[in-house]
């Protein structure tokens, strides 16, 4: 698996990157994050901050964060 995302159940942003992830048939694993960001040093780990959604492109070595911005890397680079 060489994409990864970060995010909470329940999170707009979240479910915005997953759906447009799924529309585009790509394949992903999901790693569901704590709700209180003071749990989320998994996240911080990876990407320097604990917001979520974060997605993780092994293969292209990139880790982004900013459901708009991920958004725009599925629709242009991904799909």
């Amino acid at each position: 698996m060489t994409l990864r995302l970060y995010a909470l159940d329940g999170c707009p942003w979240c479910e915005k990157v997953s759906d447009a992830l799924d529309d585009a048939g790509i394949e992903y694993e999901t790693r569901w994050v704590d709700a209180l960001h003071s749990g989320r040093n998994q996240v911080k780990r990876v990407s320097g901050q604990r917001g979520v959604p974060v997605l993780i492109d092994e293969a292209r070595g990139v880790t982004m964060a900013e459901s708009a911005n991920i958004l725009e890397y599925v629709e242009q680079t991904l799909a």
